[in-house]
């Protein structure tokens, strides 16, 4: 009998999924057994690896070899040269951009290194659908510390003790609320999950419930333990469809092994789970609103007091709190508050998950300690803005949260510090954008989500949004008028105030956040008819400068509908009765010569 001596970890999440991983592993186990390597060779599709820009990519133990952008027709190449041989595949090692180094190790990889794992400590180790590898690390040791040797209130003392803070976005602290929901009176009391991640942008916790489904479920069981529940829900949207399907796979295994249901480890007592697929409403990742949805009713939040932990699901005493937030839970148990509060900052403790996409080399998942500065993330994880352009602000917190310019890239991220310079922490969408992003048009995107994703429910955030999106529609067809930028403002003071739930109440950031730092951009919108960044095609005028124009022709080469003209070594030329403002020569010019 064989033993293996070579494990393939290879990334299954949807990231790496949608760029052929399925196909990989299929080439893979083929030439794996065509070399007749079956018994010394596994592969192991694993969740989430967090470097989703490089996907698909493998990491093959116990060398820690990190593979990158692998394609089917790689896998004979590298099967017969490292797994037969010996001989690492060099060509398909990690390089930095800009660089000719390679980095063969994972470890040795500045995106992995500036981190730290504690919320995705299994993230490309174990397959998630199988619970003894979950169970290998530790898994449920919590569990039964919990339910065997703490009583509920020495477990909300650890959580307390830990400063952890609702990682949904609020930044409540996790343990106040439970102990609100323990002390609060009733005979049945729930434990939600907030899986209804909805902003642009954001796939933190679609990837830890890929990667690690079972954290998730651990830190539910310890919080009913605390509260004395025994149901719970996660509600879990439904264009997360692998999420789902590895969430269902957990619970169905924490059963068979009695870590669900009726008298859990034999302690006596009993809690059970269920996923609730939303469908896809942005307004129901409010905690009340989602607590409607699960009723059966409309998704629409309700005014507050009285509070979730009095009266929620059923008016009955609940908590929720976001996947990110549970997945600590487990490691705050096991190691106790003392230890995760030992990293981050006064008063934002422990690491905090951020989705980093946008103009950013290494889009991807990271987890890094509060109080990390912006520009660590950056650039030393994030390795900076492609294409030479420069960097001109990050969007945090998706349509909820507002724009951090250059100027302030050495904020560290906690709730304070990241709330003083005009933004939130929110969920952990990170938005990097640069230099040829439009402010203004960015504002307008995310306040078109908002109003179309308003439940309508209350008159300042329905009608309010409406009108703000208007004013910024206009401004970005040209068509502003002196006066806008105030009504702008008046309108979003208005609507933050006076709204009923967390959407409409902060629906306002991202325009007063760029008013704050680029209003000279609204102001030539209105004032010159002009987009700074060139994005707004109304403001756009399409004609080549002459003395920026190197004459290479690229422009008339993407041209679809034939509006330019062009012969070698002469200045293009642009037909405005042809052109149909597709920007495809504003994209394709290297040097800026369109205007």
């Amino acid at each position: 009998m064989n033993k293996i001596r070579m494990q393939l970890m290879l990334c299954g999440g949807t990231g790496c999924d949608s760029t052929g991983s399925e196909r990989v592993r299929e080439a893979l186990l083929q030439e794996i057994q065509k070399q007749d390597l079956a018994g010394e060779v596994e592969i192991v599709v694993t969740g989430c690896n967090g470097f989703c820009a490089v996907g698909p990519v493998m990491v093959v133990q116990p060398e820690g070899i990190f593979y990158q952008k692998i394609k089917p027709e790689d896998a004979a190449e590298l099967v017969e040269e490292h797994f037969l041989k010996g001989r690492p595949l060099k060509r398909l090692f990690y390089k930095e951009p800009g660089s000719k180094d390679i980095i063969p190790k994972m470890d040795d990889i500045p995106f992995f290194s500036s981190q730290m794992f504690r919320t995705m400590r299994n993230k490309g180790l174990i397959d998630p659908e199988v619970i003894d590898e979950y169970i290998a690390r530790d898994g449920y040791f919590a569990v039964a510390k919990a339910l065997t040797e703490m009583t509920p209130d020495g477990i909300v003392d650890e959580m307390l003790a830990s400063g952890l803070r609702g990682r949904g976005g609020a930044g409540f602290p996790a343990g106040m609320k439970w102990k609100f929901a323990k002390q609060a009176q009733g005979d049945v009391k729930y434990v939600l999950c907030n899986a209804d991640e909805g902003d642009p942008g954001a796939f933190m916790d679609r990837s830890i419930l890929e990667s690690d489904p079972h954290a998730v479920l651990e830190g539910m069981i310890i919080a009913a333990k605390a509260i004395n529940a025994h149901k719970g829900y996660i509600y879990c949207r439904s264009e997360y469809p692998l999420a789902v399907k590895r969430l269902d796979i957990a619970i169905s295994q924490a059963k068979a092994y009695g870590l669900l249901g009726e008298d859990i480890l034999g302690s006596g007592f009993d809690f059970d789970i269920e996923v609730y697929q939303g469908a896809g409403a942005f307004v129901c990742g409010e905690e009340t609103a989602l607590m409607r949805s699960i009723e059966g009713k409309r998704g629409m939040p309700r005014p507050r007091p009285p509070f979730p932990a009095h009266k929620g699901l059923w008016e009955k005493p609940t908590i929720l709190n976001n996947v990110e937030t549970l997945a600590n839970v487990p490691q705050i148990i096991l190691k106790g508050g003392e230890w995760y509060a030992s990293v981050g900052t006064e008063t934002s403790k422990g690491t905090k998950v951020f989705a980093l996409s946008g103009d950013v080399n290494n889009i991807g998942l990271v987890e890094i300690p509060m109080g990390t500065s912006l520009r660590t993330l950056v650039y030393d994880i994030g390795g900076g803005v492609p294409k030479k352009r420069k960097f001109k602000a990050v969007q945090l917190g998706g349509p909820s949260g507002g724009c951090v310019p250059e100027d302030y890239l050495d904020t560290p991220i906690d709730y304070e510090a990241i709330a003083k310079v005009g933004a939130i922490m929110g969920s952990g969408g990170a938005i990097v954008m640069d230099n040829r992003t439009c402010m203004v048009d960015m504002a307008r995107y995310f306040m078109d989500f908002i109003q179309d994703e308003s439940c309508g429910k209350c008159t300042p955030c329905r009608e309010g949004t409406k009108q703000m999106l208007t004013i910024l529609e206009n401004i970005c067809k040209g068509k502003g008028r002196p006066g806008d930028i105030e009504r702008l403002q008046e309108l979003a003071h208005v609507v933050g105030r006076s709204s009923l739930c967390g959407l409409g109440q902060t629906a306002s950031n991202p325009v007063l956040s760029t008013l704050r730092y680029f209003r000279e951009e609204y102001e030539a919108h209105i004032e010159q008819k002009e987009c700074p960044a060139k994005i707004c095609p109304d403001l756009v005028h399409f004609e080549v400068v002459p003395d920026l124009c190197k004459r290479c022709g690229l422009c008339f080469k993407d041209c679809p509908s034939d509006a330019i003209t062009w012969k070698k070594k002469e200045v293009a030329v642009i037909d405005k009765d042809k052109c149909i403002k597709c920007m495809s020569c504003y994209d394709r010019c290297k040097f800026d010569a369109i205007l």
